[in-house]
């Protein structure tokens, strides 16, 4: 239920706020004083598309506030709940929505920003306006549809269904997922690259050894002749070397050593490089026997690192990394070949899924179209009511294909009316002319009234083109909807208005520079006054008052 609504700086409205309470509230009010203004506010709480010009001229942002109390709509506590919404009061929604004068605007839940569409989404579960335009929500098949199963459909029936098909799209968006992930062109693929790198068997800190061997094969040749050249130039020339050089030397100075203290500790340091030298040339020669020439290993190392080098360019990777690339194609494979089963077991799934949809479905098709007929019968009674006595009433229903799978169940439903003798029924939608559709929505309303979910229901000047006995009979039953769901009613008819539990007057006022929209509720005596302005003018007599004094005591009588 609807029970406080502020607007801030919306069209000609500075500052308002209003109080609602249950039962039907009728808004009234002259021509223009803008009652359509704060149900087109209170749309734009709940999700209705907004632009700058909404925005108070002078003003830097539109700002509406809707409160409602939840207590008793499952509905919208369930979806708060879902969407991590609720308020610090269990049984409190506050919505507010801020347009900037840039045309950019925010929403609020309980003061979480949420965005437009999800706005939308609990909008409808709080609040139907019913006008004469064509968004009219009764006018969409899915409303019809959703009306239906209120009125006849068993809940928990409607519950599993819909259960159903969100598990059998989940388990479709699955089986599509792991399909998508590889194709079977690129399992062939993988296999065949996995084929080639296990053939070629890279082992870990492989491609390093071999450039290591490769470096000391490849540079025997050079390394033996400068280990021989060296042993030559100590030791083993025969025209010159060190050690022979050394030793000429020595016995040189063989003869002066005893002369000076200093040519025998150059002798002694001769006699030990002497030593070093003949052991130097020794450990060349060992050296050199650790050296072999090894051409066909060389050719072989060649080769298998040509075979790396090649591989690693095809990948593009580098030779070392050929191993882990081995292991992790051997991973993807192992994993595709885990998910072919998986796909196995969902598709499984997917038959068992679709076969109790089936028969869940089939229920509810059936509780629709006994409920249909009964609903048609009620509805085409309450029509004839509203002074359209020849109009007719049938809900038609289209057939799916029997293994479809849709939130909605296997058929489709369509509301047909025909409003003249001899006229073949037609869609809701395109049969009905404004007036007519206004007296059609509400027969539907009260029908639906004791079902629908929806508690808090707008009627945005609905009784344009009536007037007499059909306007006071629409007003009795604006009441009589009343008394089930919260009614907002904006109407010129006074028939209408003094059915209401209470009033609320519109008003504009100027002081030359901008306008100013105000309301507020009407005690009993304003009230008879707004009564009689409705049935005379503003100049209205004392019959008028007296007459608009009758009607709401009668008003009081009957109801």
């Amino acid at each position: 239920m609807l029970q406080h609504l502020s607007i801030q700086n919306y069209a000609t409205v500075q500052s308002l706020r209003v109080d609602f309470r249950a039962g039907m509230s009728a808004l009234t009010g002259e021509t223009g004083a803008g009652k359509s203004i704060i149900v087109g506010a209170l749309g734009l709480a709940l999700g209705d598309r907004a632009d700058r010009t909404v925005v108070r001229s002078g003003a830097r942002k539109t700002e509406i506030a809707a409160e409602f109390d939840v207590s008793n709509n499952d509905a919208a506590s369930v979806w708060m709940e879902d969407n991590q919404l609720q308020g610090d009061g269990a049984d409190c929604c506050l919505i507010r929505r801020v347009i900037g004068g840039d045309g950019r605007s925010r929403a609020f839940v309980n003061d979480s920003s949420v965005t437009l569409s999800n706005l939308q989404q609990l909008g409808v579960l709080l609040v139907d306006i019913v006008s004469q335009q064509e968004h009219q929500s009764l006018l969409q098949r899915h409303t019809q549809l959703s009306l239906l199963d209120d009125y006849c459909v068993e809940r928990t029936l409607l519950e599993e269904m819909r259960s159903l098909h969100g598990q059998w799209l989940a388990n479709q968006h699955e089986i599509a997922r792991l399909r998508g992930d590889e194709d079977e062109g690129g399992v062939q693929l993988l296999t065949y690259q996995l084929d080639e790198l296990l053939e070629l068997a890279v082992e870990d800190g492989e491609t390093q050894t071999l450039e290591q061997e490769h470096r000391r094969l490849s540079g025997a040749e050079q390394a033996l002749a400068a280990l021989a050249g060296s042993v030559q130039d100590i030791s083993d020339n025969e025209q010159f070397n060190a050690l022979s050089a050394l030793r000429r030397a020595l016995h040189l100075l063989g003869d002066l050593q005893g002369d000076s203290g200093r040519i025998a500790n150059a002798m002694e340091l001769l006699e030990s490089a002497c030593i070093q030298i003949d052991e130097a040339a020794a450990d060349l020669r060992g050296a050199a026997d650790e050296f072999p020439i090894d051409p066909k290993r060389l050719s072989q190392v060649d080769e298998r690192l040509g075979k790396l080098h090649e591989m690693a360019r095809k990948h593009k990777v580098r030779p070392a990394e050929l191993a882990r690339l081995t292991r992790s194609l051997q991973e993807r494979l192992q994993d595709i070949h885990g998910r072919e089963e998986e796909l196995e077991r969902l598709e499984g799934e997917d038959s068992n899924l679709r076969g109790r949809y089936a028969k869940v479905a089939g229920r509810v098709g059936k509780q629709r179209r006994a409920g249909a007929s009964r609903l048609s019968r009620e509805i085409k009674q309450h029509i004839a009511r509203l002074d359209m006595g020849n109009a007719g009433m049938e809900i038609r229903f289209e057939s799916l294909a029997p293994d479809a799978v849709h939130s909605g169940g296997l058929e489709r439903v369509e509301f047909f009316v025909n409003t003249n003798p001899g006229q073949d029924p037609g869609p809701l939608s395109k049969i009905a002319s404004g007036g007519e559709l206004s007296r059609i929505s509400l027969a539907i309303r009260v029908v639906t009234a004791r079902t629908s979910q929806t508690p808090c229901l707008v009627f945005d000047e609905v009784d344009v083109g009536i007037g007499g006995g059909v306007a006071a009979r629409v007003g009795a039953l604006l009441h009589t909807l009343g008394e089930s769901a919260q009614i907002l009613c904006v109407t010129h008819q006074p028939q209408v208005a003094s059915k209401a539990h209470r009033q609320y007057s519109v008003s504009k006022t100027s002081d030359g520079a901008s306008a100013q929209t105000s309301i507020r509720e009407l005690k009993e005596e304003e009230r008879a006054q707004e009564v009689a302005r409705m049935l005379a003018g503003a100049k209205f007599s004392d019959a008028s008052l007296a007459h608009a004094r009758q009607m709401l005591a009668a008003n009081q009588d009957s109801c």
